[in-house]
């Protein structure tokens, strides 16, 4: 059986900072949001190969074949006010839309409110879910996906790295790089509204 390039012993060594802290993967699950203990410690990260009851924003469905997108969940337990929650969505799709652009060169923009585009086709989504004392970001990145295998119908026409760079790319890196980014977006954030 092959070794996901999203296990732990391929992540694990890529973590810079304490987002990704502690670690987990799980093969299959129902959805990686659901998989994250509100009470754990904040950069708790679930990644997984293939999501059966992946969400989207206004509860469209996010469907890709096993292990060829990053799909990952991640807790954080913010300080600002709830009422200004909503912008974590900006911040992490700007998080994600820098780390594609590090790693891929591709040129990802964070588009309003949650959605990452290359050129007007999306590559990636952010679905926050906040309730009291924290969020769970879920973060879903199209990234070795033939044309083939992207759903054709969608709002925003969908893309993939692959389709976009002709290669494919190594998980592992890429979320690292996004917890990389996510960290230090998300500190500035913090900082920004409790420096008021």
């Amino acid at each position: 059986m092959r070794v996901s390039d999203l296990s732990p012993g391929s992540v694990e060594p890529l973590l810079q900072g304490r987002m990704g802290r502690p670690y987990r993967f799980v093969v299959e699950c129902a959805s990686s949001q659901r998989l994250l203990d509100p009470t754990g410690p904040e950069g708790a990260t679930v990644a997984t190969d293939l999501q059966t009851e992946g969400r989207g924003r206004l509860g469209r469905t996010w469907e890709t074949p096993p292990g060829r997108a990053l799909l990952f969940s991640v807790l954080l337990h913010p300080l600002p006010p709830m009422a200004i929650w909503p912008e974590l969505s900006l911040v992490t799709g700007d998080a994600v839309a820098a780390a594609l652009r590090e790693e891929t060169k591709v040129a990802a923009e964070l588009s309003h409110p949650n959605d990452v585009l290359i050129e007007g086709r999306k590559v990636a989504g952010i679905l926050p879910e906040g309730s009291v004392g924290k969020v769970v970001l879920g973060i879903g990145v199209n990234v070795n996906q033939t044309r083939e295998e992207l759903p054709p119908e969608t709002p925003k026409p969908a893309t993939s790295l692959r389709v976009e760079t002709g290669l494919e790319w190594p998980r592992g890196p890429l979320l690292a790089s996004i917890l990389r980014e996510l960290e230090r977006r998300y500190d500035d954030w913090q900082r920004l509204h409790t420096n008021r």
